[in-house]
């Protein structure tokens, strides 16, 4: 046999070896843990969610997720961690609409949320609340909005993060009402809704699955909810409508995603595992507890949902001429 004969056949030969010990590899996922990355501070809604989905993983499947928060840059920090990582499978990211808002507002995104990853499963949403610093007089939207135009310099807007559903309601808020906000961006929902609680930032719309315990207790005042309908979860809160804002309603989602050049077969074993625990924590009631719904959809419908849900919220910001920071 010649030598260039023989040195083809080795390197065949390697490939096929690497192939079978590639997907041998997969076949054993997962044979080590699996890191969830939150891309913002513990203790908000996403930080929330995704250790009950973890949870719930680890149950089903019998494997072990850890939940990793790395907030910062408006979820951008956890974000490139992901992207960053090996296409394995062991390093994934739970996150909230604001992960596929970035292009829309950042002046010089550190990547395109859409196109360098791969969207595996989205796995719930809530409607949202809007809360108030507990010292403020006013009792319903219509009476801030009236406060607002009188002393527009009194009254800050915190949002966990720009780009996700709670900005994109508080501009809807700000467009329905008639008044300029003032927004003040933080590095999470734990550190605007503290901010609220202590009378730095006056107002915050949020998922109701991190505000509603404070508002319970008493610490922020609760004034809607950002659905047609009161929720299950707190019947006691007025809709928007009902609270002098007919038109504002807004729902935050969840999803899970993974670098861009994930294997197929991986996606699709995270998708099955992950819409096995939405089923399972559905069924034991705990989601209406939290004022979730639950969403089972293969990544396909994700990906569709995506690009609606980015062109519709893109629109409003153009609407608002808001201008990328």
């Amino acid at each position: 046999m010649r030598t260039k004969d023989i040195l083809v056949g080795a390197v065949t030969l390697g490939m096929i070896i690497s192939g079978i010990g590639a997907a041998a590899a997969q076949a054993k996922f997962p044979s080590q843990t699996i890191r969830l990355i939150v891309p913002f501070a513990a203790g908000g809604g996403v930080d929330a969610y995704a250790r009950i989905i973890a949870q719930a993983i680890k149950e089903r499947r019998n494997v072990d997720m850890i939940v990793e928060n790395r907030p910062g840059a408006n979820g951008t920090v956890g974000g490139i961690g992901v992207m960053r990582a090996e296409p394995s499978g062991y390093t994934l990211l739970f996150s909230a609409s604001t992960h596929v808002m970035a292009k829309q507002v950042m002046q010089n995104p550190p990547y395109d949320p859409i196109a360098d990853f791969s969207a595996i499963a989205r796995v719930g949403e809530a409607p949202m609340l809007v809360v108030m610093n507990p010292r403020r007089p006013q009792k319903n939207i219509s009476e801030v909005i009236a406060d607002m135009k009188a002393n527009p310099d009194k009254w800050e807007f915190g949002v966990a993060a720009l780009g996700a559903m709670g900005h994109l309601a508080t501009i809807g808020f700000g467009h329905l009402g008639g008044v300029n906000l003032t927004i003040v961006p933080y590095r999470g929902t734990a550190p605007a809704l503290n901010d609220v609680a202590g009378g730095h930032a006056q107002l915050l719309i949020d998922p109701i699955i991190a505000l509603l315990p404070m508002a319970q207790s008493g610490d922020v005042k609760a004034l809607a909810i950002t659905t047609a309908k009161r929720s299950k979860l707190a019947p006691q809160i007025p809709t928007a409508a009902e609270a002098g804002m007919p038109g504002l309603e807004f729902a935050s989602w969840y999803g899970i995603w993974g670098p861009k050049t994930l294997p197929k077969d991986l996606v699709a074993w995270i998708n099955t595992a992950a819409n096995e625990a939405v089923k399972d924590i559905a069924a034991s009631g705990r989601l209406d507890t939290l004022g979730i719904e639950a969403v089972m959809e293969t990544p396909e419908e994700f990906a569709s949902y995506i690009a609606k849900d980015v062109k519709r919220n893109s629109d409003l910001l153009k609407a608002a001429n808001f201008q990328p920071m």
